[in-house]
């Protein structure tokens, strides 16, 4: 049997921590570790080697969460992920938040049940990941060609259908993230925007034209055939 995983909560809100324990206690395969209020102790808390999970809100009393994230990378030699649980969406700290290669982001207020999707789909992607997505975790050189197109989309979880056998979310959410509503792109450069195969980029890309999300589209050269480009569909 997988052992549970050891989630540290972070709130300067003692009611936000009671909940988010409330919700952690419920979901299968993860247990609350430790709760605590401040940047100080969650640095602390979250450089200790039991410690799996982070649900870090940025907002806090004494140290800010983006700090905590950057510090715990640097302290730790094998620092836990962390999800982030903000309110905070604006781009400044989104993008700040991606470069510390955060497991997902979620978006202060939301319902049980989507705190339960998320945590299940982080879940999931740990204990069993598709052997065909190893190699395609968040790297820095991904992030900073991210962080360089100024453009973040973020969206909770849920509001997507969840993805079908072989499509693994945490990726399958990376690859809209380097996709435009304006700019097209082709599926070379997603590809190399999300340090994938242009295989596995056009198979997620097909998968999100299917799901309504994206638009494709096709531009004439003078010889061979036309190339195939992609871009958020209008009001996905």
């Amino acid at each position: 049997m997988t052992p549970a995983l050891r989630v540290l909560i972070v709130d300067d809100d003692p009611h936000a921590r009671a909940l988010h324990a409330r919700f952690v206690a419920e979901l299968d395969g993860f247990t609350v570790a430790a709760n605590v209020g401040t940047g100080i102790a969650a640095i602390a808390v979250g450089s200790r080697e039991d410690i799996d999970l982070i649900l870090l809100d940025l907002r806090l009393p004494d140290v800010s969460g983006i700090e905590v994230l950057h510090r715990i990378r640097t302290q730790s030699a094998s620092p836990p992920d962390v999800i982030v649980i903000s309110s905070s969406r604006d781009q400044i700290t989104v993008r700040q938040a991606l470069a510390g290669r955060v497991a997902g982001y979620l978006i202060k207020p939301f319902s049980q049940e989507v705190f339960a999707h998320r945590l299940a789909v982080y879940r999931d992607e740990r204990i069993a990941p598709d052997p065909s997505e190893r190699d395609e975790q968040l790297a820095q050189s991904e992030v900073d060609r991210l962080l360089a197109t100024g453009r973040v989309r973020v969206s909770p979880q849920a509001a997507y259908p969840s993805p079908p056998k072989g499509i693994s979310a945490v990726t399958l959410e990376r690859v809209r993230a380097s996709l435009d509503p304006v700019v097209a792109a082709s599926a070379s450069d997603i590809a190399e925007r999300c340090d994938m195969s242009r295989a596995s980029a056009r198979r997620y890309l097909d998968h999100l034209v299917g799901e309504g999300t994206v638009a494709r589209s096709h531009r004439y050269g003078k010889r061979g055939r036309p190339e195939v480009l992609y871009r958020f569909a209008p009001g996905s």
